[in-house]
């Protein structure tokens, strides 16, 4: 078997930790398989970097970088591509030196290893930075040193443009760069090894009774990481799915099983509800008086989407003699970009269009496969959150999904609400075969 193993920033934070985790995989070689490893920066060492470039930043009224609650951002100075190739540069060696250690950590334990950075495991990107997008890999070099016994250990989170410039992918692209990985070798698994033990129901920080889900769809997990789940960066899922990887996430301190992350099987009935998130990163913003007639809802988000801002929830009300309103919500650290933009919009023949923005919420999301098949699940979750006061100011739904936008203040409480309210404290939680 060919396993590629991730280890995150908590994973590699220091020595001790280092030498640990270069037992654990040359036990996992020594049991018979070949190994290619990934691994993040140390823990704290991406925003100590970044810290150190938005110091030189601020030295010239700008700023670089930021470690805020949303995404990876990298410079808010439009257009300054020249201060986003260094800034890809600089974070980018976080990667090469956890990668290096760990080589040398295998070494001194008797095994062989090499590391390799972004352009030497060949991972081509797209010319984006701070963000970048994969676009193959040229893997030669990493499966001749497999062949040749090597464990292999990846900097993650970084590769190369076509100009021949180092790009990173962005938050948690270490998770990307190994999914990308084990589809491009064909991998038989993808191993996730964090600080927690798999998936839950939700976040056990704020409802201690969320359990482990074992084995969990593709499609579920792809909602979860969406909808505010931080296990998996939301492209290493896109990852998994299109190319059909099993993906493990696991602790990376013990060897119990983790939660497994596979294709939808249909011979056994799914859960209803697999699990709850709570999403902080929401602000919701309104046009009233917008005119109502083709093109200005194109035009409104034609801004947005020029802005590189993601929308979510859109809701339009009915006209009121030629106008109506428009609410929707964005990242909570796009909103100052999202009203500027909107502010210099000219609609024809609009009157005074009025802005108005609400960071103060949060978006609340059930998520199950068996939604698809089960009549009532919306009307349930309504009924939970009536029944403990929380208004609910916008809905949005899928097939296997129902978020609701609440006050910020009631988040948590609904949360565990729902968590209770559909059972998910209840029993082994599996939602596919």
């Amino acid at each position: 078997m060919l396993i590629v193993q991730k280890f995150g920033g908590s994973s590699v934070a220091n020595l001790e930790r280092i030498r640990n985790v270069a037992q654990r995989v040359l036990a996992t070689q020594r049991a018979g398989q070949d190994v290619v490893v990934v691994v993040s920066a140390m823990a704290g060492e991406t925003n100590r970097l970044i810290g150190l470039a938005n110091q030189l930043a601020h030295e010239g009224d700008g700023q670089v970088g930021g470690a805020s609650k949303g995404p990876y951002v990298a410079s808010e100075r439009a257009g300054d591509r020249a201060h986003e190739r260094e800034l890809d540069q600089l974070v980018s060696t976080g990667e090469n030196v956890s990668a290096a250690l760990l080589a040398m950590a295998i070494q001194n334990a008797g095994g062989r290893a090499i590391s390799l950075v972004g352009h030497q495991i060949g991972l081509q990107t797209d010319a984006t930075y701070t963000n970048a997008r994969i676009l193959g890999f040229s893997h030669g070099r990493i499966r001749q040193e497999v062949s040749a016994g090597n464990v292999v250990v990846c900097a993650g989170f970084q590769g190369l443009n076509a100009a021949g410039n180092i790009t990173t992918l962005g938050r948690g692209g270490s998770d990307t760069s190994a999914v990308a990985l084990a589809a491009a070798l064909k991998a038989d698994v993808c191993e996730i090894l964090t600080d927690v033990d798999g998936v839950y129901t939700t976040d056990p920080r704020i409802e201690p009774r969320a359990r482990k889900i074992q084995r969990i769809t593709y499609e579920e997990m792809l909602e979860l990481a969406s909808l505010g789940a931080k296990v998996l960066q939301i492209r290493s899922v896109e990852f998994a799915m299109k190319f059909g990887v099993p993906v493990h996430v696991r602790s990376s301190l013990n060897e119990s099983e983790g939660t497994w992350i596979v294709s939808e099987q249909k011979s056994l009935e799914s859960a209803v509800v697999t699990g709850v998130a709570l999403d902080r990163n929401e602000a919701k913003v309104t046009l009233t008086n917008v005119p109502d007639v083709p093109g200005t809802i194109a035009s409104i988000f034609g801004v947005l989407a020029g802005a590189d801002i993601v929308v979510d929830m859109i809701i339009q009300n009915a006209s009121r003699g030629g106008s109506t309103d428009v609410t929707f919500t964005v990242p909570e650290n796009d909103l100052k970009k999202a009203v500027a933009g909107l502010r210099s919009l000219e609609l024809p023949g609009a009157g005074p269009m009025e802005i108005l923005s609400d960071p103060d919420i949060c978006k609340i999301s059930i998520v199950g496969v068996g939604m698809r098949t089960h009549a009532g699940v919306a009307s349930k979750a309504f009924e939970i959150l009536a029944r403990e006061n929380i208004n609910i100011q916008m809905v949005s739904t899928s097939e296997i999904k129902v978020s609701v936008v609440v006050h910020e203040r009631y988040g948590e409480l609904a949360l565990r609400a729902l968590h209770a309210g559909f059972g998910l404290h209840e029993g082994p939680t599996s939602s596919a075969a």
